[in-house]
C-alpha cells in the first residue's frame, strides 16, 4: 500500500485502535519499548498533538479539515489553554478585527460573540453591536468568560469527534516517548484520573503543551530562560544569560461584586508573607507587591493604579476592576447581573518565586501552591485592606467565582504560562528582526519608517509589543516597541528531529522575542501553520525541513496555506 492509499484509509476509518495480545507501553528511557497486556489499547493516527490549548486546537483543525486523523491529549478537563483553563481574555493587536490573524482565529472570535447574542439576555443595542465586547474590558476588544470560549471551541471540534476522525483524550499527560534516531515513533500518555497508560503512534507529533513537555522526553534540543547579549546580539538581552531566568507565571481568578454582602474568604495561610513581600528585582519594585503602586512596564517609574468594583471613575488612574472585566452589566438586561465580573491577572499576582520548567515534581508543586497562595492573598487584601476612595479599607462584597473558572478553589485550572522551553530551531527570531529600536539600528532607517524583517519563509503574521513580565532571575519588566512581524517557517523546525513540530510558545524565539510571539492569536497562527505543514509533508512524502529548503516547494506550500485563510504578509508589506 502506498502512502496516499494509507492516508485515505486513515481518513476514512478515523482513528484506528491497536489490537493484539497487548498494547505497547513506552518507557521514559529513549528508544526503549516494551509490551504489557495490562495497558489499554493504543491509538494510531496521522498526527498526535500533545496539548489542547490554542496552538493545539488550531493545529488539530488544520489537520482535520484536510483529511488527517488526529489524537489530541490535554492535561486538564478543558481545552482552550490560556483562553479558558488559564482564564486570560485574548491579548490582541489593534487591527485584529480586519487582519493580522488567520481566518480560522477570526471565526473563533465571531463564534464567541454569536454565542452571547444567541444565548444571553443582552440589551438590543449590545446585541446589534458588530464588535461586541461582553465585558468592555480595557485589555481586549473581546473580554469574555472562559466557558463561552470553551463552548465555541468544543463546537468547532464536535463534527470530527462524532465521526472519530479526532480522538480527544482529556486529563491525559504525556509521560514518555520512544525515539529512533531523529524520529519520534510513539508517545506514552497517562490518564491522570486512573493512572492507566496508553500508547500513541503516528508519523508526526506536535508539541502544543504549555511548557514544551515533549522536548526533554524526546531528546529534542532546546533552550530555556534568558540568553546573554553575547549569544544573540540583542539590545535588551542581559549581559549574563541564565537558563533559570524565566518570566513570572500567574494563577488567575474571577470575582464579582455584591454590594452590602460579605464574601470575605478565610485568611490564606501565607497571607502574612505575601502582605509584606517586596519583589527582589532590578530596578527595584516601588512598594510592596500587594499595593496599588507598581512599576510602569515601559518606563519602570512608579505608577499608581485605581480600584473601584462598581466601575466608577478613578481619576487618571487605571481602574483595575475594568482592566480584564469579562461581564459589563450595562450590556445585559436589567437584573441579569448583580454587578460586573472581572478576571484578576494583574502585576500583584505575578509569581516570581521560581519556575515550572526543568524542576523536580516537588519543586513544581511547591511553586504551584505558592502562586495560588499569592492570588488568594491578593483577593483577601482587596476584601479587607485595599484603600477605598472614601478613606476606608477593603471591599467585603467582592465574591470569588469558582463557577467561572470551573474549579473548587476558584482559581484557574492551570497557571497562565508566559515562557516555555524553546526548540533549537533552524532559524531563531531575534530582537533585530522584530524590535523597533534595534531594527532601525541594523537597517539605518528611522524608527517611524522601519518595518520588521521580511522572512522569505513566512507562514503567518502577528503583532504585540515585546512584553516581558518580571522574572524569577530578578529582572523587572522589559517592555518596548516591536513591529508587525511574520512567523518564519524556520522557527518551527527543530535542527535535528524530523517529525516533531512545536505549536505553542516553544518555537525558535529568544527570551526577548518570546515577549511578542506568546500571545493568543500568534499561538493560534503557529499551531495552524504546524498542522498544515504536517498535512503538506505527508501528502508530498517529504520531511518538513525539505519544504523550506526547496524554494519551489516552499512557494507551493505558502500558496496552499494562503488558500486556507492564512496571511503571510502584512498589507503593503
Amino acid at each position: 500500500m502506498n502512502r496516499k492509499d494509507f492516508l485515505q484509509l486513515l481518513t476514512t476509518a478515523g482513528t484506528i485502535a491497536a489490537s493484539g495480545a497487548g498494547a505497547l507501553s513506552v518507557s521514559r528511557q529513549r528508544g526503549s519499548v516494551r509490551t504489557s497486556s495490562s495497558l489499554r489499547e493504543g491509538y494510531n493516527s496521522d498526527v498526535v498533538i500533545a496539548g489542547g490549548g490554542l496552538g493545539g486546537i488550531a493545529a488539530a483543525l488544520a489537520c482535520l479539515r484536510n483529511g488527517l486523523s488526529v489524537v489530541m491529549t490535554e492535561e486538564t478537563d478543558w481545552i482552550g489553554g490560556q483562553l479558558t483553563q488559564q482564564g486570560v481574555p485574548p491579548d490582541e493587536h489593534q487591527w485584529i478585527e480586519s487582519h493580522g490573524a488567520p481566518q480560522s482565529y477570526r471565526t473563533l472570535r465571531d463564534g464567541i460573540r454569536a454565542y452571547y447574542k444567541q444565548h444571553y439576555p443582552m440589551k438590543p443595542e449590545a446585541r446589534a453591536r458588530r464588535h461586541l465586547n461582553p465585558g468592555d474590558g480595557a485589555v481586549s476588544r473581546l473580554c469574555h468568560e472562559p466557558r463561552v470560549a470553551l463552548a465555541v471551541l468544543r463546537q468547532m471540534l464536535a463534527p470530527y469527534q462524532s465521526r472519530r476522525q479526532l480522538n480527544l483524550l482529556l486529563e491525559h499527560k504525556i509521560t514518555g516517548a520512544d525515539v529512533a534516531g531523529d524520529r519520534v515513533t510513539a508517545l506514552e500518555a497517562t490518564d491522570r484520573r486512573s493512572g492507566e497508560t496508553i500508547i500513541l503512534e503516528a508519523p508526526y507529533f506536535i508539541d502544543a503543551t504549555e511548557l514544551g513537555d515533549l522536548l526533554p522526553l524526546t531528546g529534542t534540543e532546546y533552550v530555556t530562560g534568558a540568553e546573554s547579549r553575547a549569544e544573540t546580539g540583542e539590545l535588551h538581552a542581559p549581559e549574563e544569560g541564565s537558563a533559570a531566568n524565566q518570566q513570572a507565571f500567574t494563577y488567575c481568578f474571577a470575582m464579582d461584586y455584591v454590594p452590602g454582602e460579605d464574601h470575605t474568604i478565610a485568611q490564606p495561610d501565607r497571607y502574612d508573607f505575601w502582605r509584606q513581600h517586596v519583589p527582589d528585582v532590578s530596578p527595584p519594585w516601588p512598594e510592596k507587591l500587594l499595593d496599588l503602586t507598581y512599576p510602569n512596564p515601559s518606563t519602570l517609574q512608579p505608577r499608581e493604579l485605581g480600584f473601584h468594583p462598581e466601575g466608577r471613575p478613578t481619576g487618571d488612574k487605571l481602574n483595575l476592576w475594568k482592566y480584564r472585566r469579562i461581564i459589563n452589566p450595562a450590556n445585559f438586561e436589567a437584573g441579569a447581573y448583580d454587578g460586573g465580573i472581572t478576571v484578576v491577572n494583574w502585576p500583584q499576582n505575578d509569581y516570581m518565586g521560581g519556575n515550572l520548567v526543568d524542576v523536580s515534581d516537588d519543586t513544581f508543586e511547591k511553586h504551584i501552591q505558592q502562586s495560588k497562595q499569592l492570588s488568594l492573598s491578593l483577593l483577601y487584601w482587596l476584601q479587607t485592606e485595599v484603600p477605598r476612595p472614601d478613606g476606608g479599607e477593603g471591599w467585603p462584597g467582592l465574591r470569588l467565582r469558582p463557577d467561572i473558572m470551573g474549579t473548587d478553589d476558584g482559581l484557574a485550572k492551570y497557571p497562565y504560562v508566559r515562557e516555555s522551553r524553546r526548540i533549537k530551531a533552524a532559524f531563531t527570531v531575534l530582537e533585530e528582526h522584530v524590535g523597533k529600536e534595534q531594527r532601525a539600528m541594523v537597517t539605518g532607517q528611522e524608527q517611524s519608517e522601519v518595518t520588521a524583517s521580511d522572512f522569505y519563509d513566512s507562514v503567518g503574521v502577528g503583532y504585540y509589543h515585546i512584553d516581558l513580565h518580571p522574572s524569577s532571575g530578578g529582572d523587572n519588566y522589559i517592555d518596548f516597541a516591536s513591529l508587525p512581524f511574520q512567523i518564519p517557517l524556520g522557527s518551527l523546525l527543530p535542527r535535528r528531529m524530523t517529525n516533531l513540530l512545536p505549536a505553542n510558545k516553544n518555537i525558535g524565539t529568544t527570551h526577548i522575542t518570546n515577549g511578542c510571539y506568546r500571545l493568543h492569536p500568534v499561538e493560534w497562527s503557529i499551531g495552524e501553520a504546524a498542522g498544515l505543514l504536517t498535512r503538506y509533508a505527508l501528502e508530498h512524502d517529504v520531511p518538513p525541513r525539505a519544504v523550506r529548503e526547496d524554494r519551489s516547494m516552499l512557494a507551493d506550500f505558502q500558496a496552499f496555506i494562503r488558500s486556507q485563510g492564512i496571511e503571510t504578509h502584512w498589507p503593503n508589506g
